[in-house]
C-alpha cells in the first residue's frame, strides 16, 4: 500500500513561496493582487458591451467606433494604456458572422469564443482564426487575404485576442478605469442629469406626477451637494449615547396604545453605565490597606475591572472596610477579609446588591498577591475580597480580577505565617486599620471633563447614589474559595418513573 504525503498544515516552503509570504495581505495584496476581470472579445473596451461597429488599435485593443471618437475628441489618448492615439490610428473591422449570427472565421467557419486565437490583417481589416492564418499563410508562406486577396506580411498581422496572454484583455488594467475617468459624452451625461428629456411627460397620466416628483428630489440632491458652501448640519451625538435605541419607533409600530414615532433616537447612558465600561478609563487606582501588620499598597485595574475597583473605592472611602478583619487565611492559598461580620457570609456591595463579573481581560491569577472579588457563585460580587499567596490557575473566570500588590510584599509574608485555627480563622486577628485612596481614577475623569459635551462644572455629576442598608440571607462570599469553587448551576435529579422501567427489580 502506498503511503500518503500529504501534510495536515503549511510547510514551510509554502509559506515563502511566491503567493505566500507576509507582504501579500493587507493593503500590498489589495494593490499588487488585484481580482483578474477579463473582457469578452466582442466586447468594447470603452463602453465595456458588445461592439455594432468595430475597430481596433495597431496594439490589437478592440473598440466600438461610436464610443472611441467621443473619446478621442476630448481626451486625444488610448483609453487602456494611456499612450497617444488619433482617429487615423484605428484599424476598420470587418469579422464574419454564421447563419446564427455568431462571430466566425470566414474561411473555416469557426465560431469565435473567449478562447480563440483571433487574428486581423492590417491590409485589409479581414479577422482569422490565427489557426487558420497560420496552416493557410504562414507556413506555406503565402502572404495574401484569403478573402481580399491582399498582399501583406508578418507584421501586419495583428493579434486581437491570445488564450495564452491575456493581460490586454485584463480590465484592472485599463488605465481609465483605475484613474475613474467619465466615458459619458455630453448627450449622455445630459441625459443622466435630466431623466424626463425625450419622454412625453404629458402622455403618461398619473405617472407623470410620480416622475416629475423624483427628478425634482434628484436636481435638489445634486444642487445641494455641488453646493460649495453647503455644509450638511448633523445632530451632536450625546457623550453617553448608547449604541442602541430607545425602541420607541419599533414600540409605536406594534402597539396602537402609544403615539406614532418615526426617530430613531439613541438611548443614554447614566454616568454610572457611561463610566463604568471596560476600557473606558485607562487611569490605574492605587490605594493602601493599612492592617495591624503592617501596610499593602495596591494597584486597581480600572481598565479591566471598572465595577470592581469602583465598589472598592466607595467602600473605602465610606469607611467601609474600618476596623474589619481578614476572616479566612490559608497558607499557600489566599488571605480573604471585607466581610464586616467575619463569618465570611456577609457583607454588601456599594450599589447594596451582587453585581456581575468582569471577566473580558487578560488578567489571570498567576502570581503571588493578585486581589481579587470572593463570591458564592455567578455574578454575586459583594464587598468580600483576597489576596493571593500564589498562583491559582483554578480561579480564572471564576472570579474578578481588580487590583495587585505593589508594595509591602513582606507584609504579605506575615500574613501567611499567621497561626490559624478551625476554619481556616486567624488566631490572632488581622484587622484592616483603614483603606486609604490615593489615585481615584473616578475622579481624575471628573476632573479632566468628558469630550463632547458640557462644562468641567456640570460634568461631575458622578454615582450620587449611596449604598442601601441591606436585610436579608447571608451571602456565603468567603466560601467559595478553594473547596467550594463554582462549577455552575447543580442539575436536577430525574424523577423515578412509575412505569416499569428496565426490568431490574422483576
Amino acid at each position: 500500500m502506498g503511503k500518503g504525503t500529504d501534510k495536515l498544515y503549511i510547510t514551510h516552503s509554502e509559506w515563502s513561496g511566491s503567493d505566500s509570504f507576509g507582504a501579500s495581505s493587507g493593503y500590498t495584496a489589495k494593490s499588487t493582487n488585484l481580482p483578474f476581470k477579463r473582457l469578452p472579445y466582442n466586447f468594447c473596451a470603452v463602453s465595456l458591451q458588445p461592439f455594432t461597429h468595430p475597430v481596433c488599435t495597431p496594439n490589437g485593443t478592440i473598440f466600438d467606433l461610436t464610443n472611441i471618437i467621443p473619446w478621442l475628441k476630448k481626451h486625444g489618448t488610448n483609453p487602456v494604456t494611456g499612450a497617444p492615439l488619433s482617429h487615423k490610428d484605428l484599424l476598420k473591422l470587418h469579422m464574419a458572422k454564421n447563419e446564427d449570427g455568431e462571430y466566425c472565421d470566414p474561411v473555416t467557419f469557426k465560431v469565435f469564443t473567449d478562447n480563440t486565437h483571433i487574428v486581423a490583417i492590417r491590409t485589409s481589416g479581414n479577422v482569422f482564426a490565427w489557426d487558420t492564418v497560420e496552416r493557410l499563410n504562414v507556413r506555406p508562406k503565402h502572404w495574401r487575404d484569403l478573402v481580399g486577396d491582399e498582399e501583406f506580411t508578418r507584421k501586419d498581422i495583428i493579434t486581437l485576442q491570445d488564450p495564452q496572454n491575456l493581460e490586454s484583455r485584463d480590465m484592472c488594467e485599463f488605465k481609465y478605469l483605475k484613474d475613474g475617468a467619465s466615458t459619458l459624452t455630453e448627450e449622455q451625461a445630459a441625459e443622466r442629469a435630466d431623466p424626463l428629456s425625450g419622454i412625453n411627460v404629458a402622455a403618461m397620466g398619473s405617472s407623470a406626477k410620480i416622475l416629475a416628483a423624483k427628478a425634482a428630489v434628484a436636481k435638489a440632491r445634486a444642487a445641494k451637494s455641488s453646493d460649495p458652501n453647503h455644509n450638511p448640519s448633523r445632530k451632536n451625538v450625546p457623550y453617553n449615547a448608547a449604541r442602541h435605541t430607545t425602541g420607541r419607533a419599533a414600540a409605536s409600530l406594534t402597539s396602537t396604545s402609544l403615539t406614532p414615532h418615526t426617530g430613531a433616537e439613541r438611548a443614554l447612558l447614566s454616568d454610572e453605565e457611561y463610566m463604568l465600561r471596560p476600557k473606558r478609563i485607562k487611569i490605574k487606582g492605587y490605594a493602601r490597606i493599612s492592617t495591624s501588620l503592617g501596610n499593602l499598597n495596591i494597584e486597581l485595574h480600572t481598565d479591566y475591572a471598572p465595577k470592581a475597583v469602583y465598589n472598592f473605592v466607595k467602600l473605602a472611602q465610606n469607611g467601609y472596610y474600618s476596623g474589619v478583619r481578614f476572616h479566612r487565611n490559608v497558607r499557600n492559598f489566599m488571605i480573604q477579609g471585607g466581610d464586616p461580620t467575619a463569618t465570611g457570609r456577609g457583607g454588601t456591595s456599594h450599589w447594596g446588591k451582587p453585581f456581575d463579573d468582569e471577566f473580558e481581560s487578560p488578567l489571570l491569577h498567576d502570581a503571588r498577591g493578585i486581589l481579587s472579588m470572593a463570591n458564592k457563585g455567578k455574578n454575586t460580587n459583594s464587598s468580600q475580597f483576597f489576596i493571593t499567596y500564589r498562583a491559582a490557575k483554578h480561579l480564572d473566570r471564576k472570579h474578578t480580577i481588580f487590583g495587585k500588590v505593589v508594595g509591602g510584599l513582606d507584609v504579605l509574608d506575615k500574613m501567611e505565617v499567621a497561626p490559624v485555627g478551625d476554619g481556616d480563622v486567624p488566631i490572632k486577628d488581622i484587622v484592616m486599620k483603614e483603606v486609604v485612596v490615593f489615585v481615584d481614577p473616578f475622579d481624575e475623569l471628573r476632573d479632566a471633563g468628558r469630550g463632547g459635551g458640557g462644562s468641567a462644572g456640570e460634568v461631575g455629576k458622578y454615582l450620587k447614589i449611596k449604598a442601601k442598608e441591606v436585610t436579608g440571607e447571608d451571602e456565603v462570599a468567603g466560601e467559595v474559595m478553594e473547596e467550594y469553587a463554582y462549577d455552575g448551576p447543580v442539575k436536577k435529579k430525574p424523577k423515578a418513573g412509575r412505569g416499569f422501567g428496565n426490568f431490574d427489580s422483576w
